[in-house]
């Protein structure tokens, strides 16, 4: 077992053990769904945590997720963008409306944490047999959100205004051929008949420690974006370069100078930007210069300007630098748009602050800054006002820089962060309904 997870019990008792600042100010209704829920929060988290599934595939979530709601009085809609599951909680009161969401995929990585509730499950990625871990923690959104259902619908009766909750597939991207996640939620019609007046999300990470919240406005994580480029040459046998037209020398080349889109061409003073080459894949053989080479990558920018003017110098770098080679090029730039900036509106991050700061205390509050990993709750944000925020993860104790990172085979959820996330969700979804700015 992990030196670090605790009894359900026990977790349970220091994960009420919240900064007195923040008891102090919790909405009681908060503090005592909080209290009441928090052992199932963690045996849901750790069930879907040992039955892990991949995007488009997450049938047995999905059914879990369905069968919770039902019991709750709740009518969810099932399938949307393949094994999406949505429900809509109506307060018996006048009121907003608001949307909540979670995703529910895991990851093609198989795990080296040592807990009893582990995964063993594999499944076929890209043709391979692989391990299926959640390595990002959306088993822990999963089973917040299905916490969050159970306190609202509890309070019904008194709730202003009407909840959606969103449980989301495939939101690490669909597998090749298909589609899936929020953008195909929303394509088939997830705000049809409900147009929210805010979406909330948040995301587990081992960036921070437990007990602590990462939020700020405006843009938080970037536009991410593939692209695919293949340099075509001429095979020749590889002691006669002469004859032939060498794509592997061009395709060096042109990694080398893509670097200067980043270093020189973008005013990285006034956002970052990132160009990065995952794959580069070309030849069989050691003495043969193959006709082609392909390369692939991600860009991540934060601004829709910056965006587009990556992209043309990026085709650019391509097109020219495989010229002077005497090769051409075949370039994807982007493959497609994949995630768009996640952006927490102005007004509803600072409307929404306090809020959070009564879930863990002021002090615990952290402003991340611009984190180039991508989301799409993005697409959520770009329809109506988003606020999406970060609950830590990482054990008291332990350097957030030292422990492993989301996506990690060794990524490890201190349980707490259950509470927490459950706290901060429930105050935020209660303060915006009653109309309250949480101070």
């Amino acid at each position: 077992m992990h030196p670090r997870l605790l009894p359900t019990a026990l977790a349970c008792l220091i994960a009420a053990c919240l900064p007195s600042a923040a008891a102090a100010q919790q909405r009681p209704e908060v503090a005592q769904a909080a209290q009441a829920l928090q052992a199932r929060v963690v045996e849901w988290r750790r069930d879907i945590h040992q039955h892990p599934e991949l995007g488009n595939r997450e049938t047995r979530t999905a059914a879990l997720v369905a069968a919770h709601l039902r019991s709750l009085g709740l009518e969810p809609r099932t399938g949307i963008a393949t094994t999406g599951v949505t429900a809509v909680l109506k307060g018996g009161r006048p009121g907003p409306r608001i949307a909540l969401r979670a995703d529910m995929d895991a990851l093609p990585v198989t795990e080296r944490v040592d807990l009893p509730f582990a995964s063993k499950a594999t499944a076929t990625f890209r043709g391979q047999t692989v391990g299926v871990m959640h390595a990002c923690g959306h088993d822990a959104h999963v089973a917040i959100l299905m916490g969050v259902a159970e306190a609202l619908a509890a309070m019904r009766d008194e709730l202003p205004g009407e909840v959606l909750f969103i449980f989301q597939p495939a939101e690490e991207g669909a597998p090749e051929g298909e589609v899936g996640g929020a953008q195909e939620m929303l394509a088939q019609g997830v705000f049809d008949g409900f147009r929210p007046d805010a979406v909330f999300g948040l995301h587990v990470s081992s960036g921070y420690n437990v007990g602590r919240i990462a939020v700020r406005p405006g843009p938080l994580m970037a536009a991410s974006d593939a692209f695919e480029i293949t340099v075509k040459g001429r095979q020749t046998h590889g002691s006669r370069p002469w004859n032939g037209v060498d794509p592997v020398v061009a395709a060096a080349d042109l990694v080398s100078t893509a670097q200067t889109i980043v270093s020189r061409r973008t005013d990285i003073t006034r956002l970052p930007a990132v160009v990065t080459f995952g794959a580069v894949k070309g030849g069989i053989r050691h003495n043969i210069i193959p006709d082609q080479v392909e390369l692939i990558g991600t860009i991540r920018t934060f601004d829709d300007g910056m965006r587009e003017a990556v992209f043309a110098d990026l085709r650019n770098v391509a097109e020219h630098v495989a010229a002077a080679h005497g090769a051409t090029v075949e370039a994807r730039i982007p493959i497609d748009h994949n995630y768009p900036v996640t952006v927490n509106d102005p007004a509803l991050a600072a409307r929404m602050r306090p809020s959070l700061a009564q879930a863990v205390g002021e002090g615990n509050v952290l402003d991340p800054g611009l984190i180039t990993g991508a989301e799409d709750f993005s697409f959520f944000a770009r329809e109506v006002p988003g606020l999406f925020f970060f609950v830590g993860a990482t054990p008291r104790g332990v350097d957030p820089a030292t422990a492993p990172s989301n996506h990690s085979p060794e990524f490890f959820l201190d349980e707490e962060a259950l509470d927490v996330g459950l706290r901060a969700m429930l105050q935020v979804s209660l303060d915006y309904l009653h109309g309250a700015t949480g101070g």
